[in-house]
């Protein structure tokens, strides 16, 4: 299926690894040019290298979405770059999960304030777009009560109303917004990895509880991710498409 991207203009935040890194090879293989940001020099130059030959345009930037007047002016300078803006995805996330003063305030600032701030100064180029999109990554954690309820999970409930909202106000306008909301997802070296070895328990509470006997890759979330990014998605807003192999339990109506 051809998802119309070729030659659009994607913004992904927190694009360097896991599920940002995964939605950005994708968006590529669809034809669309990306601009991607991380907080890791390092791994935004190696991100950006290993797309040097491609053909569409691939830009990584440093930066930190707590700071809200870069992050403005790196949307502003990608529009630039790139001729215009068709879709973001806010990705990024401080995976704060322990319930302690610093975490709330890291919740509130990186996933939820990281997520408005990016619509906000996004919206002008949008609102030029033929094919306007915003994805924001949620969690069923956002969803249901679980082990990290609190201010991550919290912060990711917040997001899906936040979204939900945004649908309503900006659907005359032609602006889809959604929320992918994935499950446990696991890669070497990301978040489930590291309590394989460092919390075992967790580790096997949580496989048991996937159905499928896995836990979900970053490909399958970016591929979704993407799909509902797309002009091939055109009558989808306001959703949170729950990707988690029927690991929660609750009917969405």
């Amino acid at each position: 299926m051809d998802l119309n991207l070729t030659g659009k203009t994607a913004l992904v935040t927190g694009g360097t690894k896991g599920i940002g890194r995964a939605i950005v090879d994708a968006f590529v293989s669809e034809g669309a040019n990306v601009a991607f940001c991380a907080r890791d020099a390092d791994e935004v130059a190696a991100v950006e290298a290993a797309y040097a030959d491609a053909t569409p345009t691939v830009l990584g930037s440093v930066l930190n979405v707590r700071d809200a007047a870069a992050l403005t002016a790196w949307v502003d300078d990608t529009a630039v770059r790139l001729g215009g803006i068709d879709m973001i995805v806010a990705n990024v996330s401080a995976l704060a999960i322990p319930d302690t003063a610093e975490n709330w305030v890291e919740s509130f600032e990186v996933d939820l304030m990281g997520t408005v701030n990016l619509v906000k100064a996004s919206l002008p180029y949008l609102e030029n777009s033929p094919a306007p999109s915003i994805v924001a990554i949620s969690s069923v954690s956002g969803r249901e009560a679980d082990f990290a309820s609190g201010p991550y999970g919290t912060a990711k409930s917040a997001i899906i109303g936040y979204i939900s909202g945004l649908a309503l106000q900006l659907a005359d306008k032609g602006i889809r917004a959604n929320v992918v909301s994935p499950g446990n997802t696991y890669e070497p070296g990301g978040v489930w990895a590291g309590i394989e070895t460092g919390n075992p328990d967790l580790f096997s509470l949580a496989m048991g509880l996937n159905p499928t006997g896995r836990m979900g890759t970053p490909q399958e979330i970016a591929d979704s991710v993407v799909f509902i990014s797309s002009p091939r998605s055109s009558r989808t807003s306001g959703t949170n498409l729950v990707v988690d192999g029927a690991l929660t339990r609750g009917m969405q109506f």
